[in-house]
């Protein structure tokens, strides 16, 4: 029967040599100080026998506010310095998720970015009070790169959100006074020449490919306030090729699924740009919905405009998911899909 040593003395060989019957224990308590504990451990202990499966080899043992793990010193060494930590980002900000947990975890970047407190700034405050924040540390690179680049190309998976986080740098811009219209454009892939046909007029035909962008909007800004600036223009929602002719000057400009941009309608885009503008474009090269593949003008421009100075390229990956928690899963699944299918097409060649 394993030893229980709680003062961690003596032990200085290498764990992974001793017999199983020979190995010494410890065990140490974790107090949830200042923080609910079924907010932390999750509703039936839902995060609990989450945080368990990335401890498979430590017995942990959750009684009221206290958290008990038993387990060879030097894991759980590791263990109780990693529970401080989520303690401290619980306190910090408020909120404690599956992808939250996953993220800090496994992920140093992220716990680092988190420990100085980079994610407290809210961006602006929804409807319904609560704050939007960057919540990923490619997020919080959007925001930072905002700052010094006026075109910015965010390329990465669904649900890391790139366009999200690029409406609530636009709406706060334009609560500043820093800008003084926001332009929201997406390439009507699906459509193509056939809107003409639709009934109603142009918000009408196109309200089923913008939707995502109002329901961005609709967070940040009281529905009344968004009709009357849709109304006057300040804010405009349009398909990519309305752009065409226009110079776009002190607006904040997002054009997303930018993958589904032609490289003549990204060029074409890409030359809108006025004076005092910002432009963010976001999209996702493995969901190119083109007759071919090489007809996208996101992979073009980001080959093109890399090192360019002003221009900033972000790639996000399957850590900034912050969907449900199978959509990392999915997202996984399928680039593995892809990666054998181009070993197989390397390998017949």
């Amino acid at each position: 029967m394993d030893k229980i040593d709680r003062d961690h003395k003596g032990y200085r060989e290498d764990p992974s040599e001793r017999p199983a019957e020979a190995r010494v224990m410890t065990e140490r308590v974790i107090l949830l100080d200042e923080v609910d504990p079924v907010v932390m451990l999750g509703p039936n202990n839902r995060l609990l026998d989450q945080i368990r499966g990335y401890y498979p080899k430590i017995r942990i043992i959750a009684r009221g506010n206290e958290l008990k793990c038993i387990g060879e010193p030097e894991e759980v060494s590791v263990f109780t310095d990693r529970m401080t930590e989520l303690i401290d980002y619980y306190r910090k900000y408020n909120r404690l998720d599956e992808g939250d947990l996953e993220r800090l975890l496994l992920d140093d970047d992220h716990m680092r970015t988190a420990a100085s407190g980079d994610f407290e700034d809210a961006l602006v405050f929804g409807t319904n009070g609560k704050p939007v924040r960057a919540r990923t540390v490619n997020q919080l690179l959007l925001v930072k790169e905002y700052n010094t680049n006026d075109l910015i190309i965010a390329e990465g998976p669904a649900g890391t959100g790139k366009t999200y986080t690029a409406i609530a740098l636009a709406v706060r811009s334009l609560k500043n006074h820093e800008v003084k219209k926001i332009v929201l454009t997406r390439p009507a892939v699906e459509a193509g020449e056939r809107l003409g046909f639709l009934p109603g007029d142009m918000r009408d035909k196109l309200d089923p490919y913008l939707q995502p962008l109002y329901d961005a909007l609709h967070d940040m800004i009281p529905f009344r306030k968004l009709e009357q600036w849709i109304e006057d223009g300040t804010v405009q929602i349009a398909p990519l090729a309305f752009m065409r002719g226009r110079t776009l000057e002190s607006c904040f400009v997002i054009l997303d699924e930018a993958q589904n941009a032609t490289v003549s309608q990204l060029k074409m885009f890409l030359t809108r740009m006025g004076v005092s503008s910002k432009f963010i474009l976001t999209g996702d090269t493995t969901q190119i919905d083109l007759p071919r593949r090489s007809e996208s003008g996101l992979l073009q421009a980001m080959r093109l405009l890399a090192g360019i100075e002003g221009i900033s390229i972000i790639r996000f990956d399957e850590r900034d998911i912050v969907r449900h928690r199978l959509v990392k899963n999915i997202v996984r699944a399928y680039d593995n899909e892809e990666k054998k299918a181009n070993e197989e097409l390397k390998k017949s060649q």
